[in-house]
């Protein structure tokens, strides 16, 4: 869930900062009051195309940074991104933001650090679905099926899921921590197995 946006300086927006709660939140104004353009700024962020034509005029620079509660349903997977990358500060929240630059230049960060407009679009496919027309659909993304399934099933009225889901969890986490110790100790045996070799070489020449 999006639980932060700060805008600085994209396209008619001078500065805005948001902090949202949980439930439904609704903008509203008339048109052209700049509500499509905080969406565009979300996209923005989530790995969408960042272009100069999105810096207000008269400043170089546009930026855009949103924070997120990692969802439940979906912290498995950013955290096995975030770690594979380096990158998870805080198991419950992610910082991602952009930076326009007039010149055409852009820069992506998540927690403070850059990286890739790719990896923005892998992590936001897990944060925020955006409908519309022409928009894209987190049921057309096959990798986001497993979880639209377990969150429609822990919304039913006694689903056991969630302590199903959280046992599997753990087994999960005890599994990972069995397979890296097995690794340690096959890595062991393995540098073992080349101290005997050497030892026995040095006495066969003493």
């Amino acid at each position: 869930m999006l639980t932060e946006l700060h805008i600085e300086n994209f396209a008619i927006i001078e500065r805005l900062d948001v902090q949202l709660e949980p439930g439904l939140v609704t903008f509203t104004g008339e048109t052209g009051a700049g509500k499509s353009i905080i969406i565009d700024a979300v996209e923005t962020i989530l790995g969408g195309r960042a272009e100069a034509i999105q810096v207000r005029t008269g400043v170089d620079r546009a930026s855009v940074e949103g924070v997120f509660r990692i969802p439940l349903i979906s912290r498995d997977a950013i955290h096995q991104i975030l770690e594979r990358e380096e990158l998870l500060d805080d198991p419950d929240y992610v910082t991602l933001g952009r930076e326009v630059r007039l010149n055409g230049r852009n820069v992506a960060r998540v927690n403070g650090r850059s990286v890739s407009a790719g990896l923005l679009r892998e992590l936001g496919e897990y944060l925020v679905d955006v409908h519309g027309q022409s928009e894209h659909l987190t049921l057309l993304h096959v990798n986001q099926h497993l979880g639209l399934l377990d969150r429609y099933a822990a919304s039913q009225p006694g689903s056991p899921l969630p302590e199903a889901l959280g046992a599997y969890r753990r087994t999960h986490e005890r599994l990972q921590q069995v397979r890296h110790e097995l690794d340690e100790i096959r890595q062991a045996e393995r540098d073992a197995a080349r101290r005997t070799d050497m030892l026995t070489y040095q006495i066969q020449e003493i």
